[in-house]
């Protein structure tokens, strides 16, 4: 089997050190070590020293080459990993949604808050799915819902008052030391 070897025109080698530096800045970091492949393939490495320098599989490189060859930078770019499937149909997600807009109050909860928990129980009693409140967070999020922490504010609270207690009593407290009592 021979050896790989791109020859690369003046103008493309310079872009794509450019771009490996562009990579590298917003935090592309494996797309600049395909890139980088490339480059030191054109200065005469091979697949192997590659690998040892970048410290990926021969293999690995192996086939960036060869993507490169054939279809150009873009086959160095991140493509967009498959995962799993959600276990939320489309169709269940609108009618969550429909759901979440209508208060959690409409559904027996005691808050007029939505939380992630709450949000949990009624997808596990609606649709028969159990997700940690993590990851509820984590689609609710997808989905466009924000995050709204409560402040914590005394409905009857006078306000000069407060600001009275902040402002004198406050301070006074604050300087006072602990009495010390000698043994």
């Amino acid at each position: 089997m021979r050896a790989r070897s791109l020859h690369l025109h003046f103008r493309t080698y310079e872009k794509l050190r450019r771009l490996k530096k562009e990579a590298e800045a917003d935090g592309a970091h494996r797309v600049a070590k395909r890139i980088h492949a490339i480059t030191l393939n054109h200065d005469g490495l091979s697949s192997g020293e590659i690998a040892d320098l970048l410290d990926a599989s021969r293999s690995k490189v192996s086939q960036w080459l060869s993507n490169y060859e054939q279809s150009g930078y873009e086959a160095l770019l991140e493509g967009q990993r498959p995962g799993r499937p959600g276990r939320l149909t489309g169709q269940q997600q609108v009618q969550l949604e429909d759901i979440i807009d209508s208060g959690p109050q409409a559904w027996g909860f005691l808050s007029g808050v939505w939380s992630a928990p709450m949000v949990g129980r009624i997808i596990s009693e609606e649709f028969a799915l159990d997700y940690t409140a993590r990851h509820v967070r984590r689609l609710l999020h997808e989905w466009g819902f924000s995050v709204q922490r409560p402040r914590r504010k005394l409905m009857r609270a006078n306000a000069r008052e407060q600001n009275r207690w902040r402002r004198h009593t406050y301070p006074g407290l604050k300087k006072k030391r602990p009495n010390k009592t000698a043994n």
